[in-house]
């Protein structure tokens, strides 16, 4: 019997119905299992290697994949002594004299388990609920692999030639991706010429289109400590003698942030917004209009018959994208020294503590954001009090490069064929550090960054969830954009 020609074409609505069979089938059961397991990235769990939650879920995902028995498909973990593990797949070229390759990208550890879910619902609790799946990591980004690897099977099944494709799933991701450039070193020579990048792990402006991610910010985050007394002391007989170490926190913060507005003062801190993502953010928000702040859980309350709802920073879309994006904004994301309301005394506390989360533009350094950061908060403190900054983590931004037509017409026609709408462009205010690094280590390549984070899915907090239609419909389109590569 004579081989099969591979085909050019990839034929959409078999590729739909093929994917959405796989995820009913067995990747939601799979997500389901993944969401059980609370494998908290190592800044979250620092007994991750004797909990051994992280290696459980990559055993697993990893058995789901040679299950699938993807033709040509060799896949291993690999782990470096002290460090979290990695999935990689690799995958031959089916396509005539293709030298190039694809590389497809996930994670799989996951952030704490935050407070606040629905009374039906928490962190490892599966449940679906109108085509959703909720529970911690699923979306982020647990899904990543089991996509890919569907993705790939389409190609297969319908005989579609394809480039060298290969796979890298970390479990560093949520706490900076400390551990993965000692891999892509280790890996380098396996990667190969990598001329397309697929990193499932971001968001999406809507769930009507395919949305390609055109940048994302750095982020720095540390500890900022005030200390003032070695002990706890009676309030009335210490106050107004003795400062505050809470009114010393908030004149240190006072160097960094304008309360009033948010506005970060160094000037370092932020960058020029580039022509062409200003004007694709013109665009997303003639798209996306009120829908880009009124997306989130605004606390609300009834005043006179009427219910009030909290106010964003501004209403204009085109600013609410610009503010989301491309400026540098700081959130105070932990706080220590405080004890629970119930066993608040009368009692001035020896200390405040603060765990700072600075989001910085795609274009500003990380590491020096650190330094400067570092040096503001702790020089000449108030009341010459113990003024500490540890950083904990940074990552610098990316911007990413021009868009090829081959794959701007790919990107069309997958959102097309999938949505009945052309893909969107819209920049993420989270950070994955693989893109920078990638972008310098292949800085030729194309990067389609796109995921399941749309409107309310809410990663990182309260009743995240997986869009399901949505992940089915991206899986597609991303199997349609791979064979169209050239």
């Amino acid at each position: 019997m004579n081989a099969r020609v591979p085909a050019d074409v990839l034929n959409a609505p078999q590729t739909l119905s093929q994917v959405s069979d796989l995820w009913d089938a067995q990747i939601v059961p799979r997500l389901e299992d993944y969401i059980r397991i609370p494998a908290k990235s190592p800044m979250f769990d620092a007994d991750w290697a004797a909990h051994d939650f992280i290696g459980t879920v990559v055993r697993n995902t990893a058995a789901w994949i040679e299950a699938q028995k993807v033709s040509g498909l060799v896949l291993e973990i690999v782990q470096l002594p002290g460090r979290t593990p990695v999935l990689f797949f690799e995958i031959p070229a089916t396509k005539p004299q293709s030298t190039q390759t694809v590389l497809m990208y996930g994670h799989l550890d996951k952030q704490p388990e935050f407070s606040g879910w629905r009374s039906d619902l928490g962190p490892w609790t599966p449940k679906i609920e109108d085509g959703k799946l909720y529970g911690r990591g699923g979306a982020d980004d647990g899904y990543a692999a089991y996509a890919a690897i569907a993705a790939i099977q389409a190609l297969k099944t319908q005989n579609v030639a394809h480039p060298r494709i290969v796979g890298l799933i970390e479990t560093c991701e949520e706490s900076g991706s400390y551990d993965l450039m000692p891999y892509i070193d280790l890996l380098k020579s396996r990667l190969g010429d990598v001329a397309l990048v697929v990193c499932l792990d971001s968001g999406a402006g809507n769930y009507d289109q395919l949305w390609l991610t055109n940048s994302l910010r750095g982020m720095a985050s540390g500890v900022l400590k005030v200390e003032i007394l070695t002990e706890g002391i009676h309030s009335g007989d210490a106050s107004g003698l003795v400062p505050s170490s809470f009114r010393i926190m908030r004149q240190v913060l006072d160097r960094l942030e304008d309360s009033a507005t948010g506005r970060l003062l160094p000037a370092s801190f932020h960058c020029e917004v580039p022509t062409d993502r200003l004007a694709q953010a013109q665009a997303t928000a003639a798209i996306l209009g009120e829908e880009i702040y009124k997306r989130f859980p605004w606390a609300h309350y009834d005043c006179g018959g009427a219910t009030t709802f909290a106010l964003p920073t501004t209403t204009d879309p085109l600013q609410a994208l610009l503010n989301r994006t491309w400026k540098p904004t700081l959130s105070v994301t932990g706080a220590d020294g405080f004890p629970e309301l119930k066993n608040a005394g009368n009692v001035l506390r020896p200390y405040t503590a603060f765990k700072l989360s600075l989001r910085l533009p795609p274009l500003v350094e990380a590491d020096a954001a650190v330094q400067q950061l570092k040096a503001l908060l702790e020089d000449n403190a108030p009341y010459q009090a113990k003024v500490t900054f540890e950083g904990l983590s940074a990552a610098t931004g990316w911007n990413a490069p021009g868009t090829a037509p081959w794959f701007e017409s790919a990107l069309n026609a997958a959102s097309q064929a999938h949505f009945g709408a052309p893909c969107g462009y819209i920049g993420q205010g989270g950070t994955i550090p693989l893109m920078n690094m990638l972008s310098k280590g292949f800085p030729q390549a194309q990067m389609m960054v796109c995921g399941v984070l749309g409107p309310k899915s809410n990663a990182h907090g309260p009743n995240e969830f997986l869009h399901v239609p949505y992940a089915k419909k991206l899986t597609a389109a991303v199997a349609q954009v791979i064979a169209q590569f050239p």
